[in-house]
């Protein structure tokens, strides 16, 4: 065979080589491709709803609190819309427990990081019930938003009255005012983690049968205590800088005391103190 015949004959080995090669790569490519495409995972289990809800939490994971109203404004969209249907079903009046039940109901596929924490009551008011339906969604030992709606029940019929999403990143808890002419008042509190004591917010709101509306607004007060009296409104906490400088020192720093008087227009500054630690 001269010289040009074998280059030939040693190309067209080359070429069926590289042939061979291409058909085994895409043999072992696209089964993977289709292995893959088999795999993928489900769609949200959308007819169960605390699936759902379990399946929204988890996309929060990594997500900062910025960014997450899309998805925990359609968790809580979902949430109050269950409640409006669980209080159409029965016309007789529900109470604290039986809504937090509901909540938890519905919470109970939240696995951690995730969780979310109701907070309830009922109390009477102008011969019907109003009943607070709050939580605490989060997904951090920090991230957290809330939610609190009020139901108004009356005459077998119950109403959503009002909604508020309070302060981010504490938890909820409740305390009442004396009754001022025909507002329904109360203080929604929470404690927000993050520093060497919790920080208390708090907001007193009223409800005239109409409207829920914000009165008065404390936040962040480290290491805050809250009492609420028949005319006074007493929180007791730290300052801050006052409490570096003198940690740093091997010293108690001071507490402070700060006192509302109850007025028809909310709550408003009596006097302020120090007081030993």
């Amino acid at each position: 065979m001269d010289t040009r015949a074998l280059w030939r004959a040693q190309a067209l080995r080359r070429s069926v080589r590289v042939v061979l090669a291409v058909m085994l790569l895409g043999a072992v490519v696209v089964p993977a491709a289709a292995l893959a495409k088999q795999k993928a995972p489900p769609p949200p289990p959308v007819s169960d709803l605390p699936n759902y809800l379990s399946y929204l939490a988890w996309k929060l994971r990594g997500v900062h609190i910025d960014d997450s109203g899309p998805i925990t404004g359609e968790f809580q969209k979902l949430v109050l819309d269950d409640l409006e249907q669980w209080f159409a079903k029965s016309s007789a009046t529900r109470s604290d427990v039986e809504v937090r039940r509901e909540l938890e109901r519905l919470f109970y596929n939240l696995r951690y990081p995730t969780s979310a924490i109701p907070a309830c009551f009922d109390r009477p008011w102008k011969g019907g019930v109003l009943v607070g339906a709050g939580y605490t969604l989060g997904w951090t030992n920090y991230n957290r938003v809330n939610v609190f709606a009020l139901f108004e029940q009356r005459g077998g019929k119950t109403r959503l009255a009002g909604v508020t999403n309070f302060i981010p990143f504490v938890d909820l808890h409740y305390e009442f005012l004396p009754p001022q002419g025909d507002d329904f008042r109360f203080i929604i509190y929470g404690a927000r983690p993050g520093k060497s004591q919790p920080r208390l917010s708090a907001a007193l709101y009223a409800f005239d049968g109409q409207a829920l509306k914000s009165l008065w607004e404390v936040h962040d007060r480290l290491d805050g205590k809250i009492g609420v009296g028949e005319d006074k409104v007493t929180i007791r906490y730290l300052k801050e800088e006052e409490y570096v400088r003198e940690q740093a020192h091997g010293r108690k720093p001071p507490r402070h005391e700060a006192i509302y008087r109850i007025t028809p227009q909310g709550l408003e500054l009596e006097s302020e103190r120090e007081m030993p630690f």
